[in-house]
């Protein structure tokens, strides 16, 4: 089985690498839209919408939910943020998110061949080719670290090929890919930064479904393309 699967990630990674290198694979997308469920209950929404202007690749990205109980406000979570690619590499990227009143942030610039931070977690440098914890780039499957894109922060992690997985989201039949994401650290499994697990397309390589716990089942389903 370890055969199998170090099989199926090497054979992955040279389609990305062959076919889709970076974010080339996305030019021809114009929008990505995500419903988001909580407990099975449609409870917001997440739209990435991207735009080639000259030799820049921008994604612009925005996304709410609310939970109420009883008529009393749980959640209340908005966030935007506008991603800008040159040749590939991450240039500028900035975020700005509210949750329950609490303002969090991310300001990311290249410049003299690294990424440079200004978050509301963290404030500092990493290598150029650490990327964003957006899942809509399948690229992150290959890397040890992602960037938080809502307060800056720098996870490590492990991501563990599941296999191959037949789903349906709205009544439309996917042959997937099966991702589990999971922070490198030592601490319990309930207090991990990262811990989701991740659908792809064996096809088209889209992200189409995300699916994690925390007080309750949250899962993104792809719910429209253009």
């Amino acid at each position: 089985m370890k055969k199998y699967t170090l099989l199926i990630l090497l054979f992955f990674t040279l389609t990305c690498n062959i076919a889709f290198a970076h974010v080339d694979h996305y030019k021809k997308i114009k929008l990505l839209k995500y419903d988001l469920f909580l407990n099975n209950k449609l409870i917001g929404t997440h739209i990435f919408e991207f735009e080639q202007k000259k030799d820049l690749f921008y994604v612009f990205s925005g996304g709410n939910f609310k939970v109420n109980k009883l008529g009393v406000v749980l959640l209340d979570y908005q966030t935007e943020s506008e991603e800008i690619y040159k040749n590939g590499q991450l240039v500028k990227y900035t975020s700005k998110t509210i949750q329950n009143n609490k303002k969090k942030f991310a300001n990311i610039v290249f410049k003299q061949d690294k990424l440079y931070i200004d978050g509301s977690s963290f404030k500092g440098e990493t290598e150029k080719n650490t990327m964003l914890g957006n899942w809509w780039n399948h690229e992150i499957v290959k890397i040890s670290k992602q960037i938080s894109p809502i307060s800056g922060r720098i996870n490590k992690q492990n991501v563990k090929f599941l296999g191959k997985k037949n789903i349906s989201i709205k009544e439309k039949n996917y042959n997937s890919l099966h991702f589990h994401f999971i922070s490198d650290d030592n601490k319990p499994i309930e207090k991990k930064k990262i811990n989701i697990e991740i659908w792809y397309d064996s096809k088209t390589l889209l992200w189409i479904k995300a699916s994690y716990e925390k007080f309750g089942k949250w899962e993104y389903r792809l719910s429209e393309v253009k």
